[in-house]
């Protein structure tokens, strides 16, 4: 996922987002686990998305709690 994508989500789309690219990732790690996977850097990717689209979200919200104290 891009990161111009990820800037396009509002507050709920990143919470769904997060979820469920942390279940893609449990279930990359459990299947390389059982037996390699084809591409071992997807896991390293899931991990980096998982990072920005938290990055994103503690913007989306740090932006919505400024907009409120004003």
């Amino acid at each position: 996922m891009k990161n111009s994508e990820i800037k396009g989500l509002s507050q709920d789309e990143l919470v769904a987002k997060i979820a469920e690219e942390k279940q893609n990732l449990v279930k990359l790690k459990f299947a390389h686990t059982i037996s390699a996977i084809e591409n071992p850097n997807r896991i390293t990717a899931a991990r980096k998305t998982i990072a920005r689209l938290n990055t994103e979200l503690s913007a989306v919200k740090q932006a919505a709690a400024a907009t409120e104290t004003k």
